[in-house]
């Protein structure tokens, strides 16, 4: 039975084998030609039965480890769920290509898999999607044409991944591998990516941060033609507008920066991944209600930005979730 309520629930949450204190779920979504694909559903819930929930979407070569952001969340009355999506940190199996996808519409399976557990079995009547970079691009196109999307009240985007922050002259194979992701999806650039945002982050570097690098590498993992022609193909759609009725928060840094060269103290200051032009461009197109907020001095990730800008990102985040979904309304039936 849900904590609080009258449905039975045969649903199997274990403890969590990343976070103590949080129970997890895998979601079976199929055989790929890479192996069994599932998504694992994580949550928290408060000490005090509530209506409302956070439903977390992860960015790419990411996964949810941010524990401190689900305090903050279930203190403030807001029961918190995440996902690790399809071939993604614990939903990554062995022969997977990680964080591999043809179409950000793959992961409509396992986010209508969450809302219906958040609303229909744990029994929410709030449900708003927070997704940061990817996971916001992805958890965007979701509130606009997903099954679920009547089940989704709110969103929170955090550095949503609006636009490729690649400078010329190599700007010019983006459209290159894109059109390779039709013919040969699964080839990959084995490059990696610059090392300097996974330094600004882990503890043992610059940062604050603990994660399993098995799933978050400090190098990143390869970047698949298929996964660009995907992510390309969505941003286009964003691009052109997605008239979306329900509330929407945009956070972003004051600033950003091209990584390159010798570490510099700015990388924890700033947004090394993104452009947040392209945010402040794009965000206020995706619906009627848009709300944009800058955040002094945040990394790519503002919850994991040093204090201040990290306390200054999840006090706007709950200040405005409170003001549009107080505890004394129900948003949704």
């Amino acid at each position: 039975m849900s904590r609080g309520g009258t449905m039975p629930n045969t649903r199997a949450w274990t403890a969590d084998s990343v976070l103590p204190d949080f129970e997890a779920t895998v979601l079976p979504l199929g055989d790929a030609d890479d192996g069994a694909l599932v998504a694992t559903l994580v949550r928290r819930q408060g000490d005090a039965p509530t209506k409302r929930a956070v439903l977390y979407v992860h960015g790419f070569i990411d996964y949810f480890f941010q524990e401190h952001v689900a305090d903050a969340f279930t203190s403030f009355g807001w029961d918190f769920y995440a996902l690790d999506l399809r071939r993604y940190g614990r939903s990554l199996r062995a022969g997977h290509r990680p964080n591999y996808c043809r179409d950000v519409r793959e992961y409509d399976a396992e986010i209508g898999m969450a809302i219906d557990i958040v609303r229909v079995e744990d029994e929410h009547d709030t449900l708003v999607i927070m997704g940061h970079s990817t996971g916001a691009l992805t958890a965007s196109l979701y509130a606009h044409r997903g099954a679920r999307r009547d089940g989704v009240n709110g969103l929170v985007l955090n550095s949503p991944f609006f636009r490729f922050a690649i400078k010329s002259p190599r700007r010019f194979l983006l459209p290159v591998a894109s059109t390779l992701g039709a013919i040969v999806p699964w080839a990959a650039d084995r490059a990696g990516l610059t090392r300097r945002y996974g330094e600004s982050l882990l503890a043992e570097h610059k940062g604050e941060w603990s994660y399993d690098r098995r799933w978050k590498p400090l190098r990143g993992f390869p970047v698949y033609y298929g996964w660009v022609r995907a992510i390309r193909a969505a941003q286009a759609e964003v691009a052109r507008g997605l008239d979306l009725v329900i509330p929407v928060l945009v956070l972003h840094s004051s600033g950003s920066m091209t990584p390159v060269g010798a570490w510099r103290d700015e990388y924890l200051a700033n947004d090394i991944v993104l452009d947040v032009d392209d945010m402040r461009r794009v965000g206020p197109t995706l619906g009627r209600d848009v709300t944009m907020r800058e955040i002094p001095n945040g990394v790519h990730d503002l919850f994991l930005s040093p204090a201040p800008a990290r306390d200054q990102a999840l006090g706007a985040t709950l200040a405005w979730l409170d003001a549009r979904f107080p505890v004394s309304s129900g948003a949704g039936t």
